[in-house]
């Protein structure tokens, strides 16, 4: 067989695991990335050694399928035998991303020895430009993304479990228990942090149905890719839901940033390589879609204004918030269905809210987001 012939097979094969992971068939969506990965190996075994594009990729593709097909010794072996080979036969973007693999694949087997089990993969999440140095970012900022990434986690459960979506309080303990995130350092480039999923200690949990958390962790990076390239066309598939669809957006847009203090955040899964790539005009983007999504106001109802400032207080039960601008202190009423993980993070922190000037002088909320 030649390497397109390999290749396809192997392409085959990973479509077919592809399927059986998404219909919680997790035994044979291994067994058949290992078919695919040993096809791929086969494809760049038989690869002309002059076509070093093509040996990158065959490359990554072998290692990423072992890495799925959890035989991390053999995605390793592959990984650094390539590496070893340099330049003359890796390509720069081929090395990079089978270092980043790498990385994966050692934080794996120290999760294997630890006496937790965990979801096979993990979610990188890198921060970028402005204020970030190598290995380090402000305290107050990565504390607040993680915030956020966590919120995202345990609402995708929610979705997929089927209950109604939350506005006020935290997840319910056995939401928390089936797919609790954990922190886990990455390698120094930019900040990075690595987020690997809990495997539930009482497997009982999930004789009913219940989504495993491996698809949890699958949904949670789908919903973030549409909501980042097609919030209006593709997430409406994955979120039917409008309230869910909102929420998801507004965590979405917390992430992003606005270039004042860093420039670019990148959400990367270990078992698929290309990014989800968050940068300003993302922020702006997905504004616009959670606009084009709110119930249009009577001009008549008052003037639409913006509060810049600090969010000093938040009584969600009392459908209130305040802002301390420079010296004073503005109340703002009408929260309706903001929710407790979109607005909790952002308490302390510099905001923009979008408000409507009522009669009297009242103001009504219409919007909040972080200000950097």
């Amino acid at each position: 067989m030649s390497w397109l012939e390999h290749h396809r097979r192997s392409e085959e094969l990973a479509g077919e695991a592809e399927v059986a992971a998404r219909t919680g068939d997790a035994s044979r969506s291994r067994d058949l990335y290992a078919k695919a990965a040993e096809a791929e190996e086969q494809a760049l075994a038989d690869t002309d050694r002059t076509k070093t594009r093509t040996l990158g990729i065959s490359a990554v593709s072998t290692v990423s399928l072992y890495y799925k097909a959890a035989q991390l010794d053999s995605a390793e072996r592959v990984a650094c035998r390539w590496l070893g080979l340099g330049s003359a036969s890796v390509p720069g973007f081929a090395a990079e991303q089978i270092r980043e693999l790498l990385r994966s694949i050692w934080s794996e087997q120290v999760r294997q020895r630890a006496n937790v089990g965990f979801v096979p993969g993990q979610v990188v999440v890198s921060v970028k430009g402005g204020e970030i140095i190598e290995g380090g970012a402000p305290l107050d900022l990565i504390v607040e993304k993680v915030q956020t990434v966590q919120a995202l986690f345990y609402r995708t459960a929610e979705l997929l479990r089927g209950l109604p979506h939350r506005i006020r309080g935290g997840p319910t303990r056995d939401i928390v228990e089936s797919c609790r995130p954990w922190l886990f350092q990455a390698a120094p480039g930019s900040y990075q942090f690595a987020v690997a999923v809990q495997e539930p200690r009482q497997s009982v949990l999930f004789d009913s149905g219940e989504p495993r958390p491996q698809a949890v962790a699958d949904h949670f990076m789908r919903i973030l890719r549409a909501g980042v390239e097609d919030p209006e066309a593709q997430l409406p598939d994955i979120v039917p839901d409008a309230a869910y669809r909102t929420t998801f957006l507004k965590l979405t847009r917390n992430l992003a940033p606005t270039g004042k203090t860093f420039g670019q955040l990148e959400v990367r899964s270990a078992a698929e390589m290309r990014p989800v790539r968050l940068t300003p005009e993302t922020r702006m983007a997905v504004g616009q879609a959670i606009r084009a999504a709110r119930p249009a106001e009577p001009s008549s109802e008052g003037e639409r204004q913006t509060v810049s400032g600090v969010l000093r207080a938040v009584h969600l039960d009392k459908d209130w918030i305040e802002v301390a601008v420079d010296a004073d202190h503005v109340r703002i009423d009408g929260l309706a269905e903001t929710v407790d993980d979109v607005i909790g993070p952002m308490v302390n922190h510099a905001v923009v809210v979008q408000v409507t000037r009522l009669t009297r002088g009242r103001l009504r909320f219409r919007d909040i987001e972080l200000d950097e």
